[in-house]
């Protein structure tokens, strides 16, 4: 994908806050536990995500990555404990400040430019300023040419691609990205990278679940490591791929640890 040396507060920068950047971080897992009928799915006594690079959360099949992420944006409420998001009770003037992009992208059946646009009213950008932005947003995606294109029509990693844009228009304290190359190519996956690595460049805080190793390398500041619906560790990247403290996170990076 092309460089257009744009940043993602193109437009009126103005109107997409900086000023509000960050307000909502740390966020914070005090207790947190997800049950269903009585069997423990997710128990996270603590842990803190910090402002910073991104922070990528791994582990085996039913470790608990999506559903931790699903709790972290409020989708699901907890069975006990609590999210407080920048020392507050996790609600729906936080959760404004939060976006998520799922595996499979949830567009609308409507134009790229207009999922973009979508986008940028939930972020209450000034209808003037609208068209600089979405012109912005659509060159860093490497979409300006099918703007007027039906967004189901596109391949699948344009159409990740969009679904992270329209996601970054409202301009995030936080994206939570769940496994959102696992279906890509490389060129594909590539493309996704340098738009997160622009985007956490410019302030939003990046949390990512992946099952890959080498996409951690690339784009993890820090990593946390789920095992049966608990944390093993949180260690910065370095660390964790070279010597990882927990033995379940040693044997996932070997290849053993399967469940």
């Amino acid at each position: 994908m092309r460089d257009t040396g744009q940043s993602f507060t193109g437009g009126d920068a103005r109107a997409l806050a900086p000023r509000a950047r960050g307000r909502t971080l740390p966020l914070v897992a005090r207790h947190l536990g997800y049950s269903i009928d009585g069997k423990v799915l997710l128990n996270i006594p603590d842990l803190a995500i910090h402002p910073g690079g991104p922070t990528v959360i791994m582990g085996p099949n039913g470790a608990g990555k999506s559903l931790l992420l699903r709790l972290f944006h409020g989708l699901i409420q907890p069975t006990q404990g609590e999210v407080r998001a920048g020392g507050q009770p996790l609600g729906p003037a936080t959760r404004r400040r939060q976006a998520m992009v799922f595996q499979r992208p949830v567009l609308l059946r409507r134009s790229v430019a207009a999922n973009v646009r979508f986008g940028l009213r939930r972020a209450g950008l000034p209808r003037a300023a609208r068209r600089d932005r979405l012109d912005a947003l659509l060159a860093e995606g490497d979409l300006s040419g099918k703007a007027g294109q039906l967004a189901t029509t596109l391949s699948g990693g344009e159409q990740q691609r969009l679904a992270v844009m329209r996601a970054l228009a409202t301009a995030p304290d936080i994206l939570f990205l769940d496994e959102p190359t696992s279906s890509l190519d490389p060129a594909a996956t590539q493309a996704i990278e340098d738009l997160l690595r622009r985007a956490s460049a410019q302030g939003t805080k990046i949390v990512l679940v992946t099952h890959d190793p080498g996409q951690v390398r690339r784009l993890a500041e820090d990593v946390v490591f789920l095992h049966r619906g608990q944390m093993a560790e949180q260690s910065p990247v370095d660390r964790f791929l070279s010597d990882a403290r927990s033995a379940a996170a040693r044997d996932f990076l070997s290849g053993d640890l399967l469940v």
